[in-house]
């Protein structure tokens, strides 16, 4: 007997935008999760008003890496309903879709890591899944 996957209507593209919200939320948790590290379930549950000390290496740059995938995941999420909307999914759009997660997917622990120059290439892969993606919405 064959029992259909949950993902057997859904087009890769809308697969692909809904992992990366999930990584999006990984990103949020991991990074809060550092700066409680920091400074303690105390600060994390209380009203955070007053002077904090700055981040410290690891949770300043998880902060920053999801500050980073902040600024172009509307971009993304857009591109993806745009090119649906208008019924242009396809090979492009799937493509680009996967790139996108992909480099983000890389970026991350680069970023956590302070690897440096590679952490670039995955975001540029990241900017080039964009690009394709968008690109679809136009051919």
């Amino acid at each position: 007997m064959h029992h259909p996957s949950i993902f057997s209507d859904v087009h890769p593209d809308l697969i692909v935008a809904g992992f990366t919200i999930v990584l999006a939320l990984v990103q949020i948790l991991w990074a809060a999760a550092a700066r409680t590290n920091e400074l303690g379930l105390k600060w994390n549950a209380g009203p955070r008003d007053g002077e904090v000390a700055p981040p410290g290496v690891a949770a300043g740059r998880l902060i920053r890496a999801q500050i980073n995938l902040m600024e172009t995941l509307p971009l993304f999420l857009g591109a993806v309903a745009l090119v649906h909307l208008a019924d242009k999914q396809g090979e492009l759009s799937m493509w680009g879709t996967h790139l996108f997660l992909l480099g983000r997917v890389i970026y991350l622990p680069l970023y956590r890591f302070g690897v440096t120059g590679l952490r670039t290439a995955a975001w540029m892969l990241s900017l080039v899944g964009l690009g394709m993606t968008l690109y679809a919405l136009f051919t």
